[in-house]
């Protein structure tokens, strides 16, 4: 069976990114992927330092990340870029987590800016030979997108979402065959 993890780049608690990659999640699922969240939140990483000897975490999350067919890679916009947390994560993970896995890329954003954010995250992905597909999901005004239970406002919006889980399951299948 194809896997789909989603990461969470955002460490708050009511996380916009976190319930987007749910949505995106349920995407995957309906597509037939068993699906994870890897909330980077639960997890002790500590500022990746490549003297350090306690990593924490980390083993476990790479082997998370590695053994997924496909990821979807959530951040919200913080100064025009991703997360330090998304990028501490990423700082982790090489080549071996990410080499022939279909990725998709998803940042929410306080305003209404979120594009320079999904081209480094593209950039650092293909650094490391990740797949990222084609469809991407950036979400403005984050905060005003989703009503208290979670739902999108937008129907669109939940759509495309939900869609680019379907899309990262679809790549990974192919990339498996």
């Amino acid at each position: 069976m194809t896997t789909v993890v989603a990461v969470c780049g955002s460490l708050r608690d009511g996380s916009y990114t976190r319930i987007a990659l749910e949505h995106a999640l349920r995407g995957a699922a309906a597509a037939g992927a068993e699906t994870e969240l890897l909330d980077l939140k639960e997890y002790d990483l500590p500022l990746y330092d490549p003297d350090a000897d306690d990593r924490g975490d980390s083993e476990e999350v790479k082997r998370i990340t590695r053994e997924a067919d496909g990821l979807l890679l959530g951040s919200p916009v913080y100064h025009g870029s991703y997360s330090s947390a998304f990028r501490n994560f990423h700082d982790y993970c090489s080549f071996d987590e990410f080499e022939d896995t279909a990725v998709g890329l998803l940042a929410t954003a306080g305003g209404g800016t979120y594009g320079v954010t999904l081209d480094h995250m593209r950039s650092t992905v293909r650094g490391v030979h990740g797949w990222v597909v084609p469809h991407q999901v950036g979400i403005r005004n984050a905060s005003g997108a989703f009503d208290d239970d979670g739902a999108f406002r937008d129907e669109d919006l939940r759509k495309r979402t939900e869609k680019l889980g379907r899309v990262v399951t679809d790549h990974a299948e192919r990339l498996r065959d």
